[in-house]
């Protein structure tokens, strides 16, 4: 089983980026924007929590993202292997991630950061709004996922680097492109 964790900001091609490489590998996609969505739109208990932290446009405490992460791994106990779209954000949420892949015998393999720009986001953003019309794109939302992104959740990846698993890839230029780029970090290990 090989696992990889997917960083970027909101609007970087994560989901795009994922749907290719579901379709290569096999992975089991994660991402822990599409669980809080499904919650929230299904009104589950948990999804009450989330949508109000959520319409906040603060992040879902680590002991809620890690539960539901939990549940979802053990809900594929013979997958060839899983992408964490999205998670970790924060350096005690990656350690937890870390812990709980050693409990089950596994472990983070690749680890691969889509740099894009702030700018570029945002004009990648405002372009989705009109054809997915997601609420957490909306200006005020975005602008408070935005900045977690490069004020706090860019500090998982020094984390990652020093244990010599981080890959950053340019986000910029053609989806096939990038695409390749990420595979060729994903092949050559």
């Amino acid at each position: 089983m090989k696992n990889l964790v997917l960083f970027g900001p909101p609007g970087a091609g994560k989901g795009t980026q994922s749907e290719k490489l579901i379709q290569k590998y096999g992975f089991v996609h994660i991402s822990t924007g599409d669980l809080f969505r499904w919650h929230t739109k299904n009104d589950t208990p948990l999804g009450k929590r989330v949508k109000e932290i959520m319409n906040s446009g603060a992040l879902v405490p680590d002991e809620i993202t890690i539960a539901m992460l939990k549940e979802e791994l053990d809900k594929n106990p013979n997958a060839k292997g899983f992408l964490f779209d999205g998670f970790p954000r924060t350096v005690p949420q990656a350690e937890a991630l870390d812990q709980f892949m050693k409990e089950n015998h596994s472990a983070i393999h690749y680890v691969v950061a889509l740099n894009v720009t702030e700018q570029e986001v945002r004009t990648r953003i405002a372009k989705r709004r009109t054809t997915e019309n997601r609420a957490d794109d909306e200006d005020e939302k975005l602008t408070k996922r935005i900045a977690e992104y490069f004020t706090k959740t860019i500090h998982v990846l020094p984390f990652y680097e020093k244990q010599n698993r981080l890959n950053t890839v340019e986000g910029f230029g053609a989806v096939d492109t990038i695409f390749n780029d990420i595979c060729k970090v994903i092949d050559q290990k």
